[in-house]
Formats: structure tokens, C-alpha cells, sequence
């Protein structure tokens, strides 16, 4: 029978300091990149769906740590953080954003439906849960392949609930397939909290039937997310099967830029910023332990901010779409 276990927030431990150093810029990058995307939607520069990932970066930022080369990454409609952290330029990503040209999917994916080949990252999908039957699949092309990469198959708790989701439980445990299944559990499913769309609310347990393992994550620790991926993503890849890992995280902003997230008070937004921000508890236990200085710290976010700033310029300089371009990419039915 498989366990579900549960991983307790332990004691900061002892900081790489290269390591400390890149999770903070990669955090502080996503941070920074999805404020600006939330201003220019303001402006009306970004049209349609905009999801952002305001508070949860240290879920991705984490498990891309645990990755290597050839291992894939798929996800839903929230995932401009999960390009950054597949190292895809924020110049294409925004530029996606305010469906220009210079893209990555040549501005006619927009905020859900960009991929990138050669970061392997299969998405920005719209389609609630939708992305992990995709995902289980990928996993079965690596085994079938004889490969030992990994596909990582993010998804949040509402879309825990989607039927799909089961199928693609039961056909990777009977077939054990290398897949860890990250449920970002920010604790509302657009509006509505866990309690009141779970009858179980431990959604790491919802592997149990199936017989896959799985253990709940502070996901507001970035330390805590990549020690329980890189148990998950060695268990996998060693041919024993999908792993599950529920990620306790939390996102400040509403379900998307328009949603003005009335259904929770203010206070429990700012008590999760004001104690366990992801960015901000890694920051103190940086200069604390003497890695860098606040001044070292500000010089980072000085350059990260450049880096935002040119990407944004970027986005708004790339000419729009040609119209032909409505043709490309489009499967047509065969004539007769």
C-alpha cells in the first residue's frame, strides 16, 4: 500500500552560496517579470487571460533544481513562472504576452499557449487539468524511448479534482511511468478555498488508490521544495513510478487579473506576505548566514529589473503578427 507522508519545515540549513544566490535571482526575476505583466495588462497592452504566479515561485524554482537535461516540464494556464524557470527569454515571453511577433508562439498563444522545443517546456495549457494526461504521456514516450529523463507535470488544486487527472494516475502507476505530478496548492481554485471544493483536502493523499507515492510541501520554501523534488524526481527516474508532491503554497493576486479576489480578507493575504513570503525568508537567511549583503541583494534586483524593463520595451517595439500568419499552424481538413 502506498504512504503518504507529510514533510515538516525544518531549520534553514546551511546556504550554498552560489545556490542561495541563483534561487533568489530566479525568484526575484519571476517576481518582478509578473509585476510588470500585471502593470501592462493595466494598460491594456496584454488582452485576454492573464494568470499570475505572484507568491508561488519558489514551487518552480525549486523543482527546476532537481532537473537535468532532456527531463520535460508541462503546465497549466499559470506559468509565465514556469518559462522563466525553463530559462526561456523574458524578451519572447512578454512579447507572447502582448501577442507580438517576437513571441514564442509568434503572438498567437498569448498568456496560456506558449511552448518551447528546445527548453522543453510543453506548455501553457487552458484547458483545466488538461496538461496531465499530456504530461503522463510524455512520461510514457520517455520510457518507451529507454531514456532515463523525467516529465514534470504541474497542476493546481482545483484542477486535482478533474477526472482526467485519475486516468492518467492509474495508467502511470500500473505502467510506471517516470512523471512527478506537482499539485500547486495555493488554496483557491479561482474563487472558491480547498474546504470548499475537497471533500479530501490533502490532495497528496488523492495518489493512494493507485498506489503512488506522495508527501505536502511547504511550498513557500524554496529549500523545502527542492529536497522533496529531488526525492521525487530520483524516485521516478530509477523506474519506480509517478510520485505525487502537493505544494502548499499560496498566490497573493486573484485567479487572474480580473478577479478581484473578494473572497478572502486582506489581513490573511498580508500575514502570508508578511511571514512566509518565499523571496523575503530566503533574503533574510542569506544575509544571516553572511552570503550578501542588503546591498548585494539591492544590486540584483537593480539588474533584474533592467532585465524586465528591457523585455517589456521588447514586447511593445516587436511588430504585431502578420495576417497570413492566421493560416500557419492550422490543421485543415483534406479535401476528398
Amino acid at each position: 500500500m502506498a504512504k503518504a507522508t507529510t514533510t515538516r519545515k525544518r531549520a534553514a540549513p546551511k546556504l550554498n552560496k552560489k545556490e542561495a544566490l541563483k534561487f533568489y535571482h530566479d525568484m526575484l526575476l519571476i517576481r518582478r517579470f509578473e509585476e510588470r505583466a500585471g502593470q501592462l495588462y493595466g494598460m491594456g497592452k496584454i488582452a485576454g487571460f492573464c494568470h499570475l504566479y505572484i507568491g508561488q515561485e519558489a514551487v518552480v524554482t525549486g523543482m527546476q533544481a532537481c532537473l537535468k537535461e532532456g527531463d520535460q516540464v508541462i503546465t497549466g494556464y499559470r506559468d509565465h513562472g514556469h518559462m522563466l524557470a525553463c530559462d526561456m527569454d523574458p524578451k519572447g515571453v512578454m512579447a507572447e504576452l502582448t501577442g507580438r511577433e517576437g513571441g514564442y508562439s509568434r503572438g498567437k498563444g498569448g498568456s496560456m499557449h506558449m511552448f518551447s522545443r528546445e527548453k522543453n517546456f510543453f506548455g501553457g495549457h487552458g484547458i483545466v487539468g488538461a496538461q496531465v494526461p499530456i504530461g503522463t504521456g510524455l512520461a510514457f514516450a520517455n520510457k518507451y524511448k529507454g531514456n532515463d529523463n523525467v516529465s514534470v507535470a504541474y497542476f493546481g488544486d482545483g484542477a486535482a479534482n478533474q477526472g482526467q487527472v485519475y486516468e492518467a494516475f492509474n495508467m502511470a502507476s500500473l505502467w510506471n511511468l517516470p512523471v512527478v505530478y506537482v499539485i500547486e496548492n495555493n488554496q483557491y481554485a479561482m474563487g472558491t478555498s480547498v474546504e470548499r471544493h475537497a471533500s479530501e483536502t490533502e490532495l497528496y493523499k488523492r495518489g493512494i488508490s493507485f498506489e503512488i507515492e506522495g508527501e505536502e510541501v511547504d511550498g513557500m520554501d524554496v529549500y523545502a521544495v527542492k529536497r522533496a523534488g529531488e526525492k521525487a524526481v530520483k524516485y521516478a527516474r530509477s523506474g519506480k513510478g509517478p510520485y505525487i508532491l502537493e505544494m502548499k503554497t499560496y498566490r497573493y493576486r486573484g485567479h487572474s487579473m480580473s478577479d478581484p479576489a473578494k473572497y478572502r480578507k486582506r489581513e490573511e493575504v498580508d500575514d502570508i506576505r508578511s511571514h512566509q513570503d518565499p523571496i523575503d525568508g530566503l533574503k533574510e537567511q542569506i544575509i544571516a548566514q553572511g552570503i550578501a549583503s542588503e546591498d548585494d541583494l539591492k544590486a540584483i534586483d537593480k539588474d533584474i529589473r533592467m532585465v524586465v524593463k528591457e523585455a517589456a520595451d521588447f514586447s511593445l517595439e516587436s511588430p504585431e503578427p502578420d495576417p497570413s500568419e492566421l493560416w500557419t499552424d492550422v490543421l485543415l481538413p483534406v479535401e476528398a
